[in-house]
């Protein structure tokens, strides 16, 4: 939307003139106005021309959490960003990071328009060479080296790799391009450095395979394992809304308990905080629930119950299967035989460090306090035990009745999208139907029985897998919303691996991998940019938002979106049609919209048009209820329609048998494989169980870099307003402070502030630290964000150096999910 108005709100004006009220209140000369020069300062104001102020309704950029954004653009600048009223999870409301898209969008060391390398020598501290060039040069030497690869018959050596995706106009191009043009590899997204563990943790057990959206407001309890809920969690802004709700203005409306490895703002404001031994989560979720069937406080409408009425479930003692009659979970007594009878809170307590006072507390406060929710993240997941850490916790919410419930948690609902203009199908010849890229295995080893069978994505492993010629070395490698090089672990090795490609990078900023790139084909930063925005996981019901230009793109670069349909339509034969019947993004975005119109949203969007002025569209309620253990769908008055058996399972749990699987069908289908190439036991693999993580490194101290509030998907490096306020505890300004406990660090003669040296197998990295009493002794902690030796002039050379560089890549052999959290360090003075 783009409303012209000639004076801000009267709020907002007071906002504005309350500060600078303020500034002349504290006698600076008489008053604000006493520096302007005399002949601006005696202008009339009805002299003056009123600026034309004009708003767009855009998104942000700034995580995941896609809030809806009022940009303020005055003369065709941007001036302010101010969270969108009437958008579901914004309110009117935005975070720390919401402000910061003028200084992205404004950024002097951005990409100007697309650039080609002149100096083939790779490096750190090589300077690239580059020279500007049009945009028909650019795409015209990606078509053709892309043109030749195919004619040799070696399309699969192409690689698009991508990060953050945000809808159908960009990242729902991606893998038709792949499909069309004939490698297996396009699109390689980074889920598995980001949350595969969570998503296939929860597959293995509900058949669904996603994040999940919660019903907080409804909640009564809230169990948090490595959750940054008030610090980077998704959708951070509204969970601070949401914390301010369920939390009360004076007796608390919801327990928390929060499980981390420090003190941070999460655990600071919550009922109980546990400060676990990294890795072991799922050893306290499974004392958890052997407690809650032990003391009999699991939900008998949801999950079922003894024939007889009788609790029989008694710490070693085993049950009889027969005896049990399950409702909607499978595998329950099963479970407790094999491993959950011996799971008490005392033995938790030895794995977990934990007092088991606290681990009986837990348990019966989150077994009595329903509907409560057990939610986790990668603090729990990223081990090499992270797919059983996150089945254990998952496994909590069915014990409790929790799935499709109020105040529970359910899956996220999609848009109701018109299609495309053209059928795909329609446009693939014969060498994309069968050609020889279709005996090809991806790169990443993806899905292949000698790599990871069953993960969705093994980004971290390209670069390497390249390198080493594992399977085959690639040729051309294009980059979209990624940095490899300085995210995945051992980046190192990345450096080596683009040194033999030729390399695209689309990214706005001068990031690590765009220094080794041959091709730069700069995006839009988002307030430039016409993309839709599906949200991700928030309460379950459909909504999908839409960035709007704010202003005119300031340099010569374009939507990726476009930039990916103008490579296409340069590909020969039918995909190069394909591509020209689709011919820009807006196109597919207005047939997108058509999808309204037989489907309004709540707010009245009904088509392009009014998309673009409300900036969202959305459809309540969440159709699936859960009561009492019965399923009901809406039907438009309330939840009425019974659901059966059959629709269950095709809806909300996939899983081979329509249930929650205690045992999963899932892993006991791949069982023979998981054995081989885990080492596990073959009869307790498919269950949720106790398995100790591996901590490579070879130190002595966990090494824990997590996101703080300020991180701003990894551009906060460059922003100073962003880096003057990234650490508030501990007070980092030009720095990041690594957090050491002080026994810890005194033990080693390192003192509070000093410079230290982090050591593993890999090499060392330096920084500096600082005592908080908050950080477990065995475990060191410092948010993942400097240490860049790119991405701009302020983000260059910021300590501490880049924990990526002695951060193993060791993976889930399951899951896939990166184990950023599980390496091993020494810590001395530098």
């Amino acid at each position: 939307m783009e409303i012209t108005q000639a004076l801000v709100s009267r709020r907002r004006f007071l906002q504005a003139s309350g500060a600078a009220g303020a500034l002349g209140a504290a006698g600076l000369g008489g008053g604000l106005f006493t520096t302007l020069q005399p002949s601006l300062a005696q202008t009339s104001a009805s002299d003056a021309a009123v600026p034309e102020t004009r708003i767009t309704k855009n998104i942000c950029h700034q995580c995941p959490a896609r809030c809806g954004i009022d940009v303020y653009t005055t003369d065709g600048r941007v001036h302010a960003i101010y969270g969108t009223s009437d958008h579901p999870i914004a309110n009117g409301k935005l975070c720390p990071k919401g402000p910061l898209g003028t200084y992205i969008l404004y950024d002097p060391d951005r990409f100007k328009g697309p650039m080609k390398r002149t100096n083939p020598e790779k490096g750190r501290d090589v300077d690239p060479g580059f020279v500007p060039i049009s945009w028909d040069e650019a795409l015209d030497t990606v078509a053709a080296r892309l043109n030749k690869l195919r004619d040799q018959g070696e399309s699969h050596r192409f690689a698009l790799c991508y990060g953050r995706g945000w809808g159908a106009s960009d990242a729902g191009l991606q893998g038709t391009f792949g499909a069309l043009y004939g490698s297996p590899n396009v699109a390689i997204g980074h889920s598995s450095m980001c949350s595969d563990g969570s998503i296939l943790s929860k597959k293995a057990l509900d058949g669904i395979g996603s994040y999940n959206a919660y019903d907080y407001a409804n909640a009564n309890m809230l169990l948090m394992f490595g959750v940054g809920f008030l610090e980077a969690f998704r959708p951070y802004n509204h969970n601070m809304q949401v914390w301010g709700y369920i939390r009360g203005e004076r007796v608390p409306k919801t327990r928390i308990t929060a499980v981390d490895i420090h003190m941070n703002t999460t655990l600071a404001g919550s009922d109980r905080a546990l400060l676990i031994k990294p890795g072991t989560d799922g050893a306290l979720a499974l004392a958890i629930a052997h407690v809650i069937l032990t003391e009999g406080l699991w939900d008998r409408a949801f999950v079922g119950d003894f024939s007889d009425g009788e609790n029989r479930f008694k710490p070693g003692r085993r049950v009889s299967p027969a005896s049990f009659d399950e409702k909607w979970v499978k595998g329950l007594v099963d479970w407790w035989n094999l491993e959950l009878k011996d799971c008490t809170p005392e033995w938790a307590a030895e794995i977990t460090t934990l007092f088991a006072r606290d681990i009986l507390a837990t348990a019966r406060e989150f077994g009595s306090t329903r509907p409560s929710i057990a939610l986790f993240e990668r603090g729990a997941h990223a081990h090499s035990n992270g797919v059983l850490n996150g089945m254990a916790i998952h496994a909590l919410n069915a014990l409790v009745g929790s799935f499709y419930a109020e105040g529970g948690l359910m899956y996220q609902m999609g848009p109701s999208y018109g299609p495309l203009p053209v059928d795909a199908e329609d446009y693939k010849d014969d060498y994309a139907k069968n050609g020889p890229w279709k005996d090809q295995p991806r790169i990443d080893l993806k899905g292949d029985k000698d790599g990871y069978l069953l993960a969705k994505n093994m980004l971290q492993d390209l670069g390497p897998n390249s390198l080493a010629g594992k399977p085959y070395k690639l040729d051309t490698v294009m980059f979209y919303q990624t940095n490899p090089i300085w995210t995945a672990p051992n980046g190192q090795v990345w450096e080596e691996a683009l040194k033999e490609l030729f390399v695209i990078d689309t990214s706005p900023f001068p990031g690590e991998s765009a220094m080794f790139a041959d091709l730069v084909l700069p995006d839009h930063t988002y307030l430039e940019r016409l993309q839709d925005a599906p949200t991700y996981p928030f309460q379950g019901w459909p909504m999908t938002q839409l960035r709007v230009p704010a202003i005119e793109p300031l340099y010569d670069t374009k939507y990726y979106g476009d930039t990916l349909i103008e490579i296409g339509k340069r590909i020969n034969g039918p995909m190069g049609e394909y591509y020209r019947a689709l011919d820009n993004s807006e196109n597919v975005l207005r047939h997108l919209a058509r999808g309204f119109a037989d489907d309004p949203g709540d707010n009245g969007v009904k088509d392009f048009e009014s998309w673009k002025e409300q900036g969202v569209w959305y459809k309540k309620p969440y159709i699936y209820r859960q009561v009492d253990g019965e399923f009901r769908q809406w039907d438009g008055e309330g939840y009425n329609l019974v659901m059966s058996e059959d629709e269950v399972k095709a809806e909300l749990f996939k899983t081979p048998s329509g249930k929650f699987e205690l045992r999963s069908g899932w892993l006991e289908d791949n069982a023979d494989w998981i054995a081989e190439k885990t080492g596990r036991d073959r009869n307790k693999l498919m269950f949720p169980h106790w398995e100790a993580p591996q901590h490579p490194g070879g130190g002595d101290l966990y090494m824990v870099t997590p996101k703080v509030a300020l991180h701003a998907e990894g551009r906060g490096a460059n922003l100073p307003v962003a880096i003057a306020t990234l650490q508030p505890v501990l007070g980092g300004r030009s720095t990041a402070y690594i957090e050491i406990n002080p026994k810890t660090a005194r033990e080693r003669g390192i003192a509070n502030g000093a410079r230290v040296r982090l050591r593993s197998e890999l090499g060392s990295i330096e920084g500096y630290c600082k005592y908080f009493e908050g950080c477990r002794p065995d475990t060191i902690v410092f948010p993942m964000e400097h240490g860049h030796w790119a991405m701009g002039r302020w983000a260059k050379g910021r300590l501490p150096e880049h924990c990526g560089e002695i951060t193993v890549n060791q993976s889930d052999r399951i899951t896939g999910q990166s184990s950023y959290y599980t390496t091993k360090v020494t810590i001395e003075p530098a």
